[in-house]
């Protein structure tokens, strides 16, 4: 569950240079994976893991659980070394084994496979469409089955690749045309790519254009 004591400042940058460690190890003993975006994101998942998300480890399919989508699923890292912090069934050694045959910790989050992924993420833009759907549908369940179990929040953590894709603009749009007001995406636009910065193919205001799809925007 979501904790809502006092943050310990010095307990809490333990933890974040942890899940970083934690991640680059990984990626190195694999010698292979993507160490930049756990090393950008660790402070927002746990934050999110800690102070906002609703949610049981102990039961990971709980049905009023808030959802977490890594939509830069290439990250996987992050989710994984998140998860095992936080007391889901992945231990040190399935870290170890990341993107290992058979492990719990494939390169790109699997639905079904690991516990505490809501959704498989890995081409670029799916998870946001993804989270859209999700919202959509808690919203329609919430309507007709007139219940509180399913008020709860979607929350993805968005990369500028994310958000370059055709399918997430698609979906972007229609969640500001709903008012989709349980959906939340962190985005994260460290203007790096393989070919270099951003900038050699990609100049757009995002927030802007988010803006006027009818999300609510915070800087």
């Amino acid at each position: 569950m979501c904790n809502n004591s006092t943050i310990d400042p010095v307990l809490a940058g333990q933890t974040i240079d942890t899940i970083r460690l934690l991640s680059a190890d990984a990626v190195e003993q694999a010698n292979s994976g993507h160490p930049g975006t756990p090393m950008e994101g660790a402070p927002l998942a746990y934050l999110l893991y800690t102070r906002h998300l609703r949610h049981n480890p102990a039961n990971p399919q709980w049905p009023g659980r808030d959802r977490f989508i890594l939509s830069c699923g290439h990250a996987s890292m992050l989710l994984y070394s998140t998860l095992h912090l936080s007391g889901y069934d992945i231990s040190l050694d399935d870290l170890k084994n990341f993107r290992q045959f058979d492990s719990k910790t494939p390169g790109h989050p699997e639905f079904g496979h690991t516990g505490g992924v809501e959704t498989t993420t890995g081409p670029l833009g799916q998870g946001i469409s993804v989270g859209v759907g999700m919202a959509m549908g808690a919203k329609f369940l919430a309507d007709k089955l007139d219940s509180d179990l399913f008020d709860y929040n979607i929350y993805a953590i968005c990369s500028d690749g994310d958000v370059m894709e055709g399918v997430a603009a698609e979906s972007a749009s229609l969640a500001g045309h709903l008012q989709l007001g349980n959906l939340v995406y962190l985005y994260l636009d460290n203007k790096i790519t393989i070919e270099g910065d951003t900038s050699l193919a990609f100049s757009e205001e995002v927030a802007t254009r988010y803006l006027s799809y009818g999300w609510h925007v915070e800087r």
